[in-house]
């Protein structure tokens, strides 16, 4: 298992992260995409992990929980 940490610029860096992303990667993206309409739904269909960043102690505890079903399961 491993992280890929993408700090992209403008949308179109989706695109090409979308290639470059390994199989099986699952994206972790803030929660306020999940409210930007088509796009939202879109990432929600796709099984991106949302977090509160304005929620410190919720965003860990999601991210803290992804892990472990990382090194559980032997998945990227």
């Amino acid at each position: 298992p491993y992280v890929i940490v993408c700090n992209h610029q403008a949308s179109i860096d989706l695109m090409g992260m979308v290639e470059v992303i390994p199989d099986r990667c699952v994206p972790i993206a803030k929660k306020e995409l999940m409210y930007m309409g088509t796009v939202g739904w879109a990432c929600w269909l796709s099984g991106i992990i949302f977090i509160n960043r304005h929620k410190r102690e919720d965003a860990i505890d999601v991210i803290s929980q992804t892990a472990r079903i990382m090194r559980r399961e032997n998945v990227r």
